[in-house]
């Protein structure tokens, strides 16, 4: 493996450092102030420059991430707020906002994209005739229950690895369990996520899945690109012709941006892989993502360019834009059975250079 510039096995490793923390690892902290007071959180870092926190108590989404100490995941306002202070029910169902960071903030299970009021029949709980969602559910401000964390060696080989549960149920409601898995190679400039979502119970249950993926400055700044393999733009909101802002080469922050959204069509490749990416030239970096399109049929592009919020959105999902009760009407809603699961797989990965950045454009253009 290579690790700050060397290639070294593990033997070599051994030998250069007491602690093998000197080289990467994983380190379970707990924050102390603020809002986030009480929030655990597991510090990777991989010795290439990639480190990033996972939060455990808000369902092992990714917070801050940075690669050389440039920072790509985006840092809003809001802090990463501890969960115990979240009103899901506020606001019309707007609260998200006010625990809105980070690099990854995911959306479900039961539930994504706007709020709304659907039918609770097959609850069958008279009391309950109808459940109403807040924007993009409730996951995202439930803690994990931390399984195992640490490092894996496989011969010279080092994986960094996280796993942990989330349960979200209740009563007379849904049930349902994510099991997150989150690796990253010792010396290695990407990050692997693989999402389980099972249906523990006895009756069956909704499902809706989506990331919202958050990168910030200085990643994303005057002249950053979007790049992704668009075929058709299906849908956007009524900002975009209102405002004309360029969804493919991004400005500097604008005063008084109203939020730009568009529900793009990707093609896929061979091996039924697509994704997205923003590129800097100027410091000659890039992150992309990467997913399965069958698992996340649906992305969405997220431009928030408000001075003060400054951050662009990459958005893989299971379902269209029209949301819960559109699904529902046209059965594309998923309804994961007594005993089913569906599992996701996405891969975050860094690239620097002009030749690490035109073979990405190779691949998503």
């Amino acid at each position: 493996m290579r690790v700050r510039g060397q290639e070294l096995g593990r033997r070599d490793l051994a030998a250069r450092m007491g602690d093998p923390a000197a080289a990467g690892g994983v380190r379970l902290v707990t924050l102390g102030d603020g809002v986030e007071r009480g929030i655990r959180a597991l510090e990777f870092r991989t010795g290439s420059g990639l480190a990033f926190d996972v939060l455990v108590d808000r369902c092992m989404d990714i917070g801050a991430a940075e690669h050389g100490g440039r920072a790509f995941g985006w840092r809003s306002r809001t802090g990463f707020r501890n969960p115990g202070l979240h009103e899901h029910a506020d606001e019309d169902g707007l609260s998200w906002l006010r625990s809105f960071s980070g690099l990854t903030v995911t959306a479900g299970l039961d539930h994504s994209l706007f709020g709304g009021e659907v039918d609770a029949v097959s609850y069958r709980y008279p009391p309950r005739p109808a459940v109403r969602h807040g924007l993009h559910g409730r996951v995202a401000n439930i803690p994990a229950r931390l399984t195992g964390y640490g490092e894996r060696w496989d011969g010279d080989d080092c994986v960094l690895w996280a796993e942990g549960e989330v349960r979200q149920a209740a009563v007379f409601a849904e049930n349902l369990r994510l099991t997150r898995r989150i690796e990253a190679d010792l010396g290695g400039d990407e990050i692997r996520l693989t999402d389980t979502v099972h249906n523990p119970g006895f009756d069956s249950v909704p499902h809706m899945f989506l990331y919202h993926i958050n990168l910030g400055w200085p990643l994303l700044d005057e002249g950053s690109r979007f790049l992704a393999p668009v075929r058709e733009t299906v849908w956007r909101t009524d900002s975009v012709a209102e405002q004309g802002v360029d969804a493919w080469t991004l400005p500097a922050p604008l005063p008084g941006f109203v939020e730009q959204v568009y529900e793009h069509e990707l093609a896929a490749d061979t091996d039924g892989l697509t994704g997205a990416a923003l590129v800097n030239d100027r410091l000659g970096l890039a992150v992309s993502v990467e997913w399965r399109a069958d698992e996340f049929p649906c992305f969405f592009q997220w431009l928030n360019l408000r001075a003060g919020d400054y951050a662009v959105g990459l958005e893989p999902s299971t379902h269209h834009v029209a949301g819960d009760a559109a699904a529902r009407d046209d059965g594309s809603m998923i309804w994961l059975g007594p005993g089913e699961s569906r599992t996701y797989h996405t891969v975050f990965r860094v690239h620097q250079g002009a030749d690490a950045i035109a073979g990405l454009e190779t691949r998503l253009t």
